[in-house]
């Protein structure tokens, strides 16, 4: 198990077990085989070790002395959030899907992308389905610094069309690239005026 995982392990158990507790603390025999994991964990900030306050509060209400107790800490909840919402390495897609294709971004355009998803509840105009979610998934070849994601053209239309955002609030060498390296420029266009009513339409005068 690699170190990463093993941080994860403790912290899953740990958690597990304060939930079962209802004051949210994992105390004496509970925790005592996991104690040094636990206190390591401590160290870097992940976990919470009970005070003599805390132990003597937690010893009322236990009804027996407690010498020793601890609970995630919250950037060690954060970091249980952060891992079970990340996609797993092994269901990302090999390939890119029917009617979609492979887009490599450049860390400053990826960049620029997730701005523009993060603003999908404010934006007028909608994000096209599965946008967010392939931005979400998105994986990265460290070795040619790039994001790849499978785009059908629709959402790279909206990739660009957040591109030209980009472009008119500060620079406009997202766009530039993904328009020389894909052929799609967002290009503003005038809404069309609404059509009269008909003469069926029209309210009667008078």
């Amino acid at each position: 198990m690699k170190g990463g995982e093993q941080v994860l392990a403790v912290l899953e158990e740990l958690e597990e077990r304060a939930r079962a507790a209802v004051h949210g603390w994992v105390v004496d025999a509970y925790v005592l085989p996991m104690k040094q994991r636990v206190r390591t964990l401590a160290d870097r900030g992940l976990v919470e070790i009970a005070s003599r306050e805390d132990r003597a509060e937690l010893s009322a209400w236990e009804g027996t002395l407690v010498l020793w107790a601890a609970r995630v800490a919250p950037a060690g909840h954060d970091l249980l959030l952060y891992a079970r919402s990340r996609p797993c390495p092994e269901t990302a897609p090999e390939g890119p899907g029917p009617e979609q294709r492979l887009v490599e971004l450049r860390p400053s355009q990826m960049a620029a992308l997730r701005l523009f998803v993060s603003l999908s509840g404010q934006l007028r105009v909608p994000l096209a389905e599965g946008l967010k979610e392939q931005v979400r998934t998105a994986r990265c070849d460290h070795g040619a610094r790039r994001w790849l994601l499978h785009l059908t053209q629709e959402q790279m239309e909206l990739v660009a069309y957040g591109f030209w955002l980009h472009r008119m609030t500060g620079s406009a060498v997202e766009a530039n690239h993904f328009s020389r390296d894909y052929g799609i420029t967002h290009r503003p266009a005038p809404r069309p005026a609404p059509r009269p009513p008909s003469a069926a339409q029209r309210p009667p005068i008078g």
